[in-house]
Protein backbone atom coordinates (compact mmCIF):
# COMPACT_ATOMS: atom_id res chain seq x y z
CA UNK A 1 0.00 0.00 0.00
CA UNK A 2 0.77 3.83 -0.50
CA UNK A 3 0.57 5.81 2.46
CA UNK A 4 0.71 9.47 3.50
CA UNK A 5 1.27 9.78 7.68
CA UNK A 6 1.47 13.25 8.38
CA UNK A 7 3.12 14.30 11.32
CA UNK A 8 5.20 11.21 10.58
CA UNK A 9 8.76 13.02 12.02
CA UNK A 10 6.66 13.14 15.62
CA UNK A 11 6.65 10.60 18.55
CA UNK A 12 3.75 8.52 17.24
CA UNK A 13 3.86 9.09 13.37
CA UNK A 14 7.62 8.41 13.40
CA UNK A 15 7.00 4.80 15.00
CA UNK A 16 3.81 4.28 12.88
CA UNK A 17 6.03 4.78 9.49
CA UNK A 18 8.91 2.45 10.80
CA UNK A 19 6.37 0.08 11.21
CA UNK A 20 4.70 0.31 8.17
CA UNK A 21 7.80 0.52 5.95
CA UNK A 22 8.84 -3.19 8.08
CA UNK A 23 5.77 -4.17 6.23
CA UNK A 24 6.14 -3.51 2.94
CA UNK A 25 4.44 -0.43 2.55
CA UNK A 26 5.62 2.39 0.70
CA UNK A 27 5.41 6.04 2.97
CA UNK A 28 5.82 9.93 2.39
CA UNK A 29 5.90 11.69 5.73
CA UNK A 30 4.23 15.22 5.79
CA UNK A 31 5.62 17.16 8.63
CA UNK A 32 6.30 21.19 9.42
CA UNK A 33 8.54 20.28 12.53
CA UNK A 34 7.28 22.20 14.49
CA UNK A 35 7.38 20.03 17.07
CA UNK A 36 8.99 16.65 14.90
CA UNK A 37 12.34 16.47 13.82
CA UNK A 38 13.46 15.26 10.43
CA UNK A 39 15.57 12.49 12.32
CA UNK A 40 12.90 10.71 13.31
CA UNK A 41 12.07 10.04 9.48
CA UNK A 42 12.97 6.61 8.58
CA UNK A 43 15.29 6.89 5.56
CA UNK A 44 13.64 4.43 3.29
CA UNK A 45 10.15 7.12 3.18
CA UNK A 46 10.13 9.67 1.42
CA UNK A 47 9.40 13.60 3.03
CA UNK A 48 7.59 16.24 2.38
CA UNK A 49 8.29 19.69 4.76
CA UNK A 50 5.09 21.43 4.52
CA UNK A 51 2.66 22.90 6.65
CA UNK A 52 -1.11 20.90 6.97
CA UNK A 53 -2.94 24.16 6.74
CA UNK A 54 -1.15 25.19 3.42
CA UNK A 55 -4.11 23.06 1.13
CA UNK A 56 -2.43 23.63 -1.92
CA UNK A 57 1.00 21.87 -0.99
CA UNK A 58 -1.18 18.98 0.94
CA UNK A 59 -3.11 18.48 -2.75
CA UNK A 60 0.58 18.56 -4.81
CA UNK A 61 1.87 16.03 -2.13
CA UNK A 62 -0.92 13.65 -2.09
CA UNK A 63 -1.56 14.38 -5.71
CA UNK A 64 2.09 13.18 -6.91
CA UNK A 65 2.25 10.15 -4.73
CA UNK A 66 -1.44 9.20 -4.82
CA UNK A 67 -1.93 7.30 -2.11
CA UNK A 68 -4.40 4.46 -0.65
CA UNK A 69 -4.35 5.24 2.63
CA UNK A 70 -3.76 8.58 4.63
CA UNK A 71 -2.83 8.20 8.71
CA UNK A 72 -3.27 11.92 10.15
CA UNK A 73 -1.18 12.05 13.21
CA UNK A 74 -0.47 16.12 12.83
CA UNK A 75 -1.83 17.68 15.39
CA UNK A 76 -1.32 20.49 18.37
CA UNK A 77 -1.45 18.19 21.00
CA UNK A 78 -0.87 20.41 24.05
CA UNK A 79 -4.46 20.71 26.50
CA UNK A 80 -3.14 23.67 27.98
CA UNK A 81 -1.77 25.65 25.48
CA UNK A 82 -5.60 25.03 23.56
CA UNK A 83 -6.95 26.47 26.48
CA UNK A 84 -5.01 29.63 26.45
CA UNK A 85 -5.04 29.84 22.83
CA UNK A 86 -7.90 28.22 21.47
CA UNK A 87 -7.83 29.97 18.13
CA UNK A 88 -4.85 28.65 17.14
CA UNK A 89 -5.49 25.04 18.57
CA UNK A 90 -8.84 25.09 16.33
CA UNK A 91 -6.61 26.71 13.09
CA UNK A 92 -4.29 23.65 13.66
CA UNK A 93 -6.83 20.46 14.30
CA UNK A 94 -9.67 21.79 12.98
CA UNK A 95 -8.65 23.92 9.62
CA UNK A 96 -5.75 21.67 9.04
CA UNK A 97 -8.02 18.65 9.39
CA UNK A 98 -9.96 19.73 6.69
CA UNK A 99 -7.29 20.25 4.33
CA UNK A 100 -6.26 16.51 4.62
CA UNK A 101 -9.39 15.70 4.07
CA UNK A 102 -10.21 17.85 1.02
CA UNK A 103 -7.20 16.68 -0.73
CA UNK A 104 -8.11 13.00 0.47
CA UNK A 105 -11.38 13.62 -1.91
CA UNK A 106 -9.61 15.27 -4.65
CA UNK A 107 -6.69 12.39 -4.82
CA UNK A 108 -8.97 9.63 -4.39
CA UNK A 109 -7.88 8.23 -1.04
CA UNK A 110 -9.62 4.85 0.35
CA UNK A 111 -9.62 5.42 3.83
CA UNK A 112 -8.02 7.88 6.43
CA UNK A 113 -7.13 7.04 10.01
CA UNK A 114 -7.28 9.78 12.38
CA UNK A 115 -5.59 9.74 15.78
CA UNK A 116 -7.92 10.97 18.58
CA UNK A 117 -7.82 11.46 22.29
CA UNK A 118 -9.85 9.32 24.35
CA UNK A 119 -7.80 10.95 27.15
CA UNK A 120 -9.62 14.41 27.15
CA UNK A 121 -12.84 13.36 24.73
CA UNK A 122 -14.90 11.98 27.16
CA UNK A 123 -14.48 14.60 29.46
CA UNK A 124 -13.96 13.56 33.38
CA UNK A 125 -14.63 9.81 34.22
CA UNK A 126 -15.82 8.95 36.92
CA UNK A 127 -13.72 6.60 40.23
CA UNK A 128 -14.66 3.14 39.43
CA UNK A 129 -15.45 3.68 36.01
CA UNK A 130 -13.70 2.96 32.35
CA UNK A 131 -15.18 5.05 29.42
CA UNK A 132 -16.19 2.77 26.62
CA UNK A 133 -16.49 3.95 22.57
CA UNK A 134 -20.52 3.81 23.85
CA UNK A 135 -19.41 6.60 26.48
CA UNK A 136 -20.82 9.92 25.83
CA UNK A 137 -18.15 12.09 24.48
CA UNK A 138 -17.67 15.63 27.05
CA UNK A 139 -14.72 17.95 25.91
CA UNK A 140 -13.91 20.05 28.70
CA UNK A 141 -10.65 21.57 26.91
CA UNK A 142 -10.56 23.65 23.32
CA UNK A 143 -7.97 20.56 22.44
CA UNK A 144 -10.93 17.89 22.72
CA UNK A 145 -13.25 20.07 21.58
CA UNK A 146 -11.34 20.06 18.14
CA UNK A 147 -10.87 16.38 17.74
CA UNK A 148 -14.63 15.76 18.26
CA UNK A 149 -14.63 18.55 15.40
CA UNK A 150 -12.75 16.18 12.64
CA UNK A 151 -14.45 12.98 14.13
CA UNK A 152 -17.73 14.07 13.05
CA UNK A 153 -16.68 15.71 9.56
CA UNK A 154 -14.85 12.04 8.86
CA UNK A 155 -18.75 10.98 9.35
CA UNK A 156 -19.77 13.78 7.02
CA UNK A 157 -17.20 12.96 4.54
CA UNK A 158 -17.78 9.53 4.26
CA UNK A 159 -21.59 10.38 3.81
CA UNK A 160 -20.89 12.75 1.11
CA UNK A 161 -17.83 11.33 -0.73
CA UNK A 162 -17.28 8.10 -0.04
CA UNK A 163 -13.85 8.86 2.09
CA UNK A 164 -14.05 5.47 4.15
CA UNK A 165 -12.59 6.60 7.80
CA UNK A 166 -11.36 4.83 11.27
CA UNK A 167 -10.92 6.92 14.29
CA UNK A 168 -8.44 6.07 16.48
CA UNK A 169 -9.15 7.33 20.59
CA UNK A 170 -5.82 7.63 22.10
CA UNK A 171 -5.22 7.43 25.76
CA UNK A 172 -2.13 8.83 27.09
CA UNK A 173 0.80 7.84 25.08
CA UNK A 174 4.24 7.13 26.02
CA UNK A 175 7.63 5.80 24.92
CA UNK A 176 10.76 6.16 22.66
CA UNK A 177 10.85 9.46 20.90
CA UNK A 178 8.77 11.80 23.04
CA UNK A 179 10.05 15.01 23.24
CA UNK A 180 10.22 15.84 27.22
CA UNK A 181 10.76 19.24 26.52
CA UNK A 182 8.36 22.26 26.63
CA UNK A 183 4.75 20.93 26.73
CA UNK A 184 4.59 17.57 26.85
CA UNK A 185 4.04 13.86 28.35
CA UNK A 186 4.73 13.55 31.90
CA UNK A 187 6.52 10.22 31.09
CA UNK A 188 9.19 11.80 29.05
CA UNK A 189 9.78 14.67 31.23
CA UNK A 190 10.16 12.45 34.73
CA UNK A 191 12.47 10.22 32.56
CA UNK A 192 14.96 12.72 31.45
CA UNK A 193 15.07 14.79 34.69
CA UNK A 194 14.90 11.92 37.29
CA UNK A 195 17.99 10.72 35.01
CA UNK A 196 19.95 13.95 35.53
CA UNK A 197 18.96 13.91 39.00
CA UNK A 198 16.61 17.21 38.49
CA UNK A 199 14.09 18.01 40.79
CA UNK A 200 10.11 16.93 39.19
CA UNK A 201 6.83 18.01 40.11
CA UNK A 202 3.45 16.69 40.19
CA UNK A 203 0.37 18.83 39.63
CA UNK A 204 -2.31 18.16 41.79
CA UNK A 205 -5.75 16.56 40.70
CA UNK A 206 -7.84 18.60 43.04
CA UNK A 207 -5.81 19.13 46.25
CA UNK A 208 -1.64 20.59 46.28
CA UNK A 209 0.36 17.64 47.83
CA UNK A 210 -2.18 14.84 46.80
CA UNK A 211 -1.25 11.65 44.46
CA UNK A 212 -2.15 14.10 41.46
CA UNK A 213 -3.84 12.73 38.16
CA UNK A 214 -5.29 9.49 37.29
CA UNK A 215 -4.41 8.14 34.23
CA UNK A 216 -4.42 5.06 31.80
CA UNK A 217 -0.86 4.99 29.95
CA UNK A 218 -0.38 3.28 26.39
CA UNK A 219 2.49 2.09 25.38
CA UNK A 220 3.76 3.74 21.66
CA UNK A 221 4.00 0.05 20.56
CA UNK A 222 0.44 -0.87 21.11
CA UNK A 223 -0.71 2.53 19.35
CA UNK A 224 1.41 1.32 16.48
CA UNK A 225 -0.72 -1.85 16.23
CA UNK A 226 -3.78 -0.29 16.26
CA UNK A 227 -2.92 2.16 13.25
CA UNK A 228 -1.62 -0.32 11.29
CA UNK A 229 -4.45 -2.66 11.61
CA UNK A 230 -6.65 0.65 10.86
CA UNK A 231 -4.01 1.18 7.71
CA UNK A 232 -4.85 -2.35 6.27
CA UNK A 233 -8.72 -1.99 6.72
CA UNK A 234 -8.67 -4.96 9.75
CA UNK A 235 -10.05 -2.76 12.48
CA UNK A 236 -14.11 -3.45 12.37
CA UNK A 237 -15.33 -0.47 14.44
CA UNK A 238 -15.43 3.12 12.96
CA UNK A 239 -13.99 4.08 16.71
CA UNK A 240 -12.07 2.71 18.74
CA UNK A 241 -10.06 3.18 21.73
CA UNK A 242 -6.49 2.57 22.41
CA UNK A 243 -5.52 2.40 25.97
CA UNK A 244 -4.58 -0.42 28.45
CA UNK A 245 -7.60 0.15 30.66
CA UNK A 246 -5.01 0.07 34.14
CA UNK A 247 -4.98 3.60 36.14
CA UNK A 248 -2.08 5.18 37.66
CA UNK A 249 -1.66 8.45 39.81
CA UNK A 250 0.91 11.16 38.43
CA UNK A 251 2.69 10.26 42.30
CA UNK A 252 2.16 6.18 41.14
CA UNK A 253 4.31 6.89 37.77
CA UNK A 254 6.84 9.09 39.28
CA UNK A 255 7.71 6.44 42.28
CA UNK A 256 8.17 3.32 39.27
CA UNK A 257 10.42 5.86 37.06
CA UNK A 258 12.02 6.85 40.34
CA UNK A 259 12.82 3.11 40.75
CA UNK A 260 13.86 2.30 37.48
CA UNK A 261 16.39 5.26 36.99
CA UNK A 262 17.63 5.05 41.14
CA UNK A 263 17.70 8.79 40.85
CA UNK A 264 17.96 11.51 43.68
CA UNK A 265 15.73 13.84 42.34
CA UNK A 266 13.86 15.97 44.65
CA UNK A 267 9.49 15.55 44.26
CA UNK A 268 7.49 18.95 44.88
CA UNK A 269 4.40 19.31 44.43
CA UNK A 270 2.29 22.11 42.09
CA UNK A 271 -1.10 22.83 41.67
CA UNK A 272 -3.76 21.82 39.31
CA UNK A 273 -2.89 22.78 35.75
CA UNK A 274 -5.23 24.81 33.55
CA UNK A 275 -7.55 22.17 31.05
CA UNK A 276 -6.47 18.83 33.03
CA UNK A 277 -8.61 16.47 33.72
CA UNK A 278 -8.81 14.90 37.53
CA UNK A 279 -9.73 11.41 36.39
CA UNK A 280 -9.10 9.85 32.91
CA UNK A 281 -9.41 5.65 31.88
CA UNK A 282 -10.62 4.25 28.97
CA UNK A 283 -11.87 0.67 28.10
CA UNK A 284 -9.96 -1.26 25.74
CA UNK A 285 -12.47 -4.03 24.87
CA UNK A 286 -12.61 -3.03 21.71
CA UNK A 287 -8.89 -3.42 20.62
CA UNK A 288 -8.33 -6.38 22.82
CA UNK A 289 -8.17 -8.80 19.71
CA UNK A 290 -5.00 -6.65 18.82
CA UNK A 291 -3.03 -8.41 21.72
CA UNK A 292 -2.76 -7.97 25.68
CA UNK A 293 -1.77 -4.08 26.03
CA UNK A 294 2.20 -3.83 27.15
CA UNK A 295 2.46 -3.58 30.88
CA UNK A 296 3.37 -0.18 31.96
CA UNK A 297 6.45 -1.93 33.94
CA UNK A 298 7.41 -3.46 30.91
CA UNK A 299 6.92 0.39 28.92
CA UNK A 300 8.62 2.03 31.53
CA UNK A 301 11.27 0.08 31.49
CA UNK A 302 12.10 0.04 27.92
CA UNK A 303 11.43 4.26 27.68
CA UNK A 304 13.98 5.01 30.49
CA UNK A 305 16.63 2.45 28.72
CA UNK A 306 15.85 5.26 25.79
CA UNK A 307 16.07 7.94 27.84
CA UNK A 308 19.28 6.76 29.05
CA UNK A 309 21.49 6.52 26.18
CA UNK A 310 19.57 9.99 24.55
CA UNK A 311 20.93 11.66 27.83
CA UNK A 312 24.76 10.79 26.99
CA UNK A 313 24.44 12.84 24.02
CA UNK A 314 22.35 15.54 25.02
CA UNK A 315 22.81 18.49 27.30
CA UNK A 316 21.12 18.91 30.88
CA UNK A 317 17.78 21.46 30.52
CA UNK A 318 17.31 22.89 33.64
CA UNK A 319 13.97 24.89 33.18
CA UNK A 320 11.19 24.15 35.30
CA UNK A 321 8.69 22.92 32.74
CA UNK A 322 5.05 21.16 33.09
CA UNK A 323 3.87 18.34 32.28
CA UNK A 324 0.46 17.15 29.85
CA UNK A 325 -0.27 14.34 32.46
Amino acid sequence: MRIVITGGAGFIGSHVADAAIRRGHEVLVLDDLTTGHRTNVPEEALFNHLDIRNGAAVRRALGRFQPDVVCHQAAQTSVSLSTKEPGRDADVNVLGSLEILEAAVACGVERVVFASTGGAIYGEVPDGVRASERTPERPLSPYACSKLAVERYLACYEHAAGLRYNILRYANVYGPRQDPHGEAGVVAIFAERLLKNVEIQINARATLGDEGCVRDYVYVEDVVRANLAAIEGRVPTPVMNVCSGFETTTRELADQLAALTGSRSRVTSAPQRDGDLERSVLDPSESLWLGEPTPLPKGLARTVDWFRERARHEPLDTSVVNCHA
